[in-house]
């Protein structure tokens, strides 16, 4: 199967390369093409508005392959014929047609296309505005980058693309939370019970709980699911990522850690036909990589290896590998505990209508996603989607309406580890199954990995987010809106666990169990605001003053089952003889805050933005709820100078911009501030959980950037450079306490001061521009540094052993490695300070294992009805490798380690095989130092699409307004020296993502 695999990737090289060469091969043969009899060469001037001359303008004769581009001068010449038509396009104006009809010289001046030149809309949150007039960070990523990415949560699809964001699947077992930064870690805080590193997610204007849903599941407990998966991918019209003080202060500390503004795709008052959008596709998904393992021979050897060097005796009870399993079997664990291929299938429906006054869209989709460990297992995803707006006659009220529901079915449950079981298991275990299909426990030698299949576990979630937007034009420039929004989550997860997941041995001693879990998350806000919008000549005005009201109520419940009187009972609460309520928890946050913003720009070419916001969090005391954060951003677009436009005619656009903010963070616990107490085992009690302090409050981020934003050639090259700087203290963490006191930690703020800087760059070109022909290509790149450049009395906190003065937050703090003793052939760490013990003060090694850069390039090239893109993901980091079994120890174990230490190789890199408790603890030592250190940077083919649109006078026969035959590539391939699963997410055992293939048609009706 590892050879298929690596066909198949050679296979997709040859493709890439083939669709290239041939697109290459036409484009040069746009000069070759003979043009009809009776030409006359026709030439003339290209200029601007302002009468400048555009150098690289097209200029070609249409319906045919004749074409020429402007010089320096903005002169062209031509052959045309004397009836023929020319058609002049660049990036950055509207596209003209210009008929020949017998002229000798044709010159024209070019009007700008605002819509080429960044005049988009962009959504800021409270207000829009664009790229080009924005004073703040904000990135976007369109419907048409991520909509065909076979991906379960819409955040995944923007992985490489957006720089200063970082999207770290953690686990690829479908529906598994994926770890989501933008520009850095700012708290201290980075548990997922407990994590106030959290970006913002609004949908549709709707807040949503950004924190993962706990679960039961051992697939992806340790993750959680994201709350995004319930949406609709196909229905996602863009994307933005809010990034500095500027863009996010307009939601206070809400935006601390950032803003992911997610909008679904809704209609627009254009009347018109009604339109109907159906999408299909389907494929395979699978693990891409396997580590490569010792096998049967290689295992054995080294387990006699280990009984030799230590002087043991094998016997039945220590060596059951030598002794009792079959010599001559050899398995590949990975292969049967996930090495299967995952089926996807997606099916998408939308319809779309309207008219002058109201316009709608509605739609449906089905995802469904196998697994790739043993049994028959899937995710399911159900999801439907309403989007009206509506405007009164006279175009004063607007009414926009969003739904999005959306059903996850999960069924990929499992009570053991599959992929660490796999990296452990010896090759030679018994076989799984015995001859009359009954679990083999071979004389109750082994634990059967595939018991876990006779547990059953399901989980079911539905989400829904619904926000409705009123607005009503008062007077000339004076608007008044209201935007409501309403979610609401309900999570249940039930496993059953039988007996029969047991060695029958011990069935005497365990008892049928089930395992419940009930999550419900609701929420409601409301937002009444005041928008102006007023100019004078050359003074331009907007402004908005609002207020929120909002309130979250969570609720979880957790109990457990026991002692069943038969399998088909489990579940059924009333059948058990014991019922425990392992977790109660009822929680209300409510939030309230002011907020206030005026932008002034002066002729579209001096911008100042200032934004204020009061919030008041029930997280703290009564003391300390309210608090002031405000950010002032500007910008000035220098090209609007008639000195650059005149001396400088290659820069089509400059801006310089800057801000500068404070933002709250308030992403703590509810209820921290109270005494808390839980109820006791027995009857009637109750015991302290939690000390009361009334005085801690909100952490403060307080966040600067400048920036430099270029457009070169009438745009045809862009370039952007940004640097930030975010200072978040006052830091809301757990303060030690000592044992006398009966508790752990108490909340407070502690004197702490983190830091993240960095650059990142934004470079985007039109390669080649032609009426049949067009190559783009981008690159994002970003360089981050992060480091606690302030922590007073460090060493008196629980905090000393794991984070260091002027280093980053993501530090390991390790032994320092001596190699091999050469007296017992084990690994030796070094003694710092001669005591002869190893402990905390001979971690003397701090290694950052952040990422040192990372980005994406991205590339799309469209040839007549044919396209193809791709993104490569790449990223330079230095990680862990993965904890195995010891060389020696019964578990398998990785090649590397096969050619350990022994007399006659001295010069060997691992430890001598052995089992003693000495060549344990020095193996545990030595990866808990540098020796576990390694190269973790990769480069990832991350997407590649093919696209096909059937022709214009094919679809005509059928009355369709477009077909798209289309395949979609992700994870292909991975250029890295990282031995483990996944350089993604290195030095942990989990499911790496998965690579898939998937092919299907879009049809407009």
């Amino acid at each position: 199967m590892k050879n298929n695999y690596s066909r198949l990737k050679w296979v997709a090289l040859i493709i890439i390369g083939g669709i290239l060469f041939f697109l290459s091969k036409t484009a040069n043969a746009a000069t070759t093409i003979p043009l009809p009899l009776q030409q006359q060469e026709v030439s003339g001037l290209v200029q601007d508005q302002n009468g400048l001359p555009i150098p690289g303008v097209t200029v070609s004769v249409k319906n045919t392959n004749r074409g020429t581009v402007t010089n320096l001068d903005g002169e062209y010449s031509v052959s045309a014929p004397a009836n023929g038509i020319l058609v002049f396009s660049y990036i950055g104006y509207k596209t003209v047609e210009i008929p020949v009809d017998n002229n000798k010289e044709i010159s024209i001046q070019l009007d700008e296309d605002i819509s080429a030149l960044g005049e988009v809309q962009i959504n800021a949150g409270y207000y829009n505005t664009t790229k080009r007039e924005s004073t703040g960070s904000i990135s976007k990523v369109t419907a048409e980058e991520i909509e065909l990415q076979p991906t379960v949560n819409p955040l995944q699809a923007l992985q490489g693309r957006v720089a200063g964001l970082e999207v770290v699947d953690q686990s690829g077992v479908p529906g598994a939370a994926p770890n989501i930064r933008i520009r850095g870690q700012n708290s201290l805080r980075n548990t997922r019970s407990d994590n106030g590193n959290l970006p913002l997610y609004i949908v549709d204007g709707v807040p949503i709980n950004s924190s993962p849903v706990s679960s039961i599941n051992q697939s992806i407990s340790s993750t959680g699911t994201d709350p995004l998966n319930g949406l609709n991918i196909s229905n996602i019209e863009s994307i933005e990522i809010l990034k500095d003080a500027d863009a996010t202060a307009i939601y206070g500390s809400r935006g601390a850690n950032g803003v992911i503004l997610i909008t679904t795709k809704g209609g627009s008052f254009k009347g018109g036909k009604d339109k109907i959008e159906a999408r299909f596709y389907s494929g395979i998904s699978r693990v891409s990589h396997f580590v490569d393992l010792l096998d049967t021979p290689q295992y054995l050897a080294l387990r006699r290896q280990a009984f030799e060097n230590d002087g043991v005796e094998p016997t039945i009870a220590n060596a059951k590998d030598l002794l009792l399993w079959d010599q001559e079997r050899n398995t590949d664990w990975q292969e049967v505990l996930y090495g299967k291929s995952a089926p996807t299938l997606n099916a998408n429906l939308n319809y779309s209508g309207g008219g002058e006054n109201t316009s709608f869209s509605v739609g449906a989709s089905y995802f469904k996603q196998g697994s790739v460990f043993p049994g028959n297992y899937s995710f399911e995803k159900k999801t439907i989607n309403l989007n009206l707006n509506h405007q009164s006659n006279n175009q004063k009220f607007r009414l926009n309406l969003s739904v999005n529901y959306g059903i996850n079915d999960n069924d990929i449950f499992s009570s053991n580890n599959f992929v660490r079981t796999a990296l452990s298991l010896p090759p030679n275990a018994p076989e799984v199954y015995q001859d009359d299909g009954r679990l083999n426990w071979e004389n109750s030698t082994w634990d059967n990995p595939f018991s876990a299949l006779e547990s059953e576990g399901k989980s079911n979630t539905d989400n829904l987010i619904a926000n409705a937007g009123l607005q009503y034009h008062l007077l000339e420039g004076l608007t008044i809106k209201a935007n409501l929004g309403y979610t609401h989550l309900d999570s249940e997860e039930n496993i059953l666990l039988p007996i029969e997941i047991y060695d029958p041995a011990i069935w005497n001693r365990v008892a049928n169990r089930s395992q419940h879990s009930f999550i419900n998350r609701k929420s409601w806000i409301a937002e009444p605001q005041l928008v102006y919008t007023g100019n004078y000549k050359k003074h331009n005005v907007d402004a908005l003053i609002g207020a929120t009201f909002q309130r979250n109520d969570n609720s979880q419940l957790r109990i457990i089952g026991t002692g069943y009187a038969d399998r088909h009972l489990i579940g059924n609460l009333e059948a058990a003889d014991a019922v425990d309520n392992s977790q109660d928890r009822d929680l209300v946050y409510k939030y309230n805050a002011l907020f206030a913003r005026v932008g002034y720009n002066w002729d579209h070419t001096y911008f100042l933005n200032l934004t204020g916001r009061r919030d008041g969090s029930s997280r703290f005391g009564p003391d300390n709820r309210f608090a002031n954060f405000g950010a002032i951003g500007a910008a000035w677009i220098f090209s609007n100078d008639s000195f650059v436009s005149k001396h400088l005619p290659f820069i089509s656009f400059g801006k310089i911009r800057g801000s500068y903010g404070i933002t709250g963070n308030d992403q703590i616990g509810d209820y921290r501030y109270l005494d808390a107490y839980e109820s006791t085992p027995g009857p009637g009690g109750l015991y302290p959980t939690q000390l009361t302090n009334p005085s801690f409050s909100w952490e403060s981020n307080k966040k600067i950037e400048a920036a430099l934003e270029l457009g070169l050639l009438q745009d045809r090259i862009n370039l952007n450079l940004s640097w930030y700087r975010n200072r978040s203290s006052n830091q809301l963490v757990g303060y030690s306490l000592p044992a006398i006191t009966g508790f752990n930690t108490v909340e407070a703020n502690l004197p702490a001061t983190v830091q993240n800087t960095g650059v990142e760059i934004e470079f985007s070109t039109l390669n080649i521009q032609s009426e049949q022909f067009q190559w783009r290509s981008s690159l994002n790149l970003s360089i981050p540094s992060n480091k606690l450049i302030k922590f007073e009395n460090i060493e008196e906190t629980s905090y000393a052993n794991t984070y260091k003065i002027g280093e980053p937050l993501n530090i390991s703090i390790l032994y320092e490695y001596d190699g091999i003793d050469p007296e017992t052939g084990l690994f030796r760490v070094k003694d710092i300070n001669q005591d002869g013990r190893f402990d905390f003060d001979d971690r003397v090694v701090s290694r950052n294992l952040g990422r040192q850069f990372y980005g994406g390039l991205n590339n799309q090239v469209n040839y007549e009805n044919f396209s193809i893109g791709f993104l490569v993901e790449f990223v330079k980091q230095e990680g862990l490798k993965i904890y195995n079994s010891v060389p020696g120890f019964l578990g398998n174990t990785f090649q590397e380690d096969s050619n350990g230490w022994t007399t006659e190789n001295t010069t060997a890199e691992v430890q001598k095989s052995s089992q003693s408790i000495s060549a344990l603890i020095s193996y545990l030592n030595a990866y808990s130092s540098t020796y576990r250190l390694t190269d973790a940077s990769f480069a990832r083919l991350k997407t590649l699409s093919l696209g096909y649109n059937l022709p214009d006078k094919i679809l005509k026969n059928v009355e369709l307004t477009g077909v798209q035959l289309f395949l979609h590539g992700q994870n292909l391939f991975t250029v890295t020296n990282y031995k483990g699963l996944d350089p993604q997410n290195p030095g942990t055992i989990a499911l790496p993502a998965l690579q898939s293939i998937t092919g299907g048609i879009q049809i407009n009706f």
